[in-house]
């Protein structure tokens, strides 16, 4: 994937995957394994480099634009 307002901050590549991952909260999430918790990764396609924000994947552009001022 690709994006114009993402480049990656550690090898400046702009090529770049994202997936989802779910965590637990507090104790009482963790007592009945409830993962309440979504995180969208987005890793870079060349050194892997992993970036986790605490949003739906659908909100990812909203991100972008907004860490880089567009």
């Amino acid at each position: 994937m690709n994006h114009d307002n993402w480049n990656c901050m550690k090898c400046g590549h702009r090529e770049f995957e994202t997936d989802t991952m779910r965590a637990t909260g507090g104790i009482f999430s963790r007592v009945f394994d409830v993962q309440n918790r979504k995180f969208t990764m987005v890793t870079c396609q060349r050194c892997h480099f992993t970036e986790l924000y605490r949003a739906p994947s659908s909100m990812l552009g909203n991100i972008f634009d907004f860490f880089t001022g567009g």
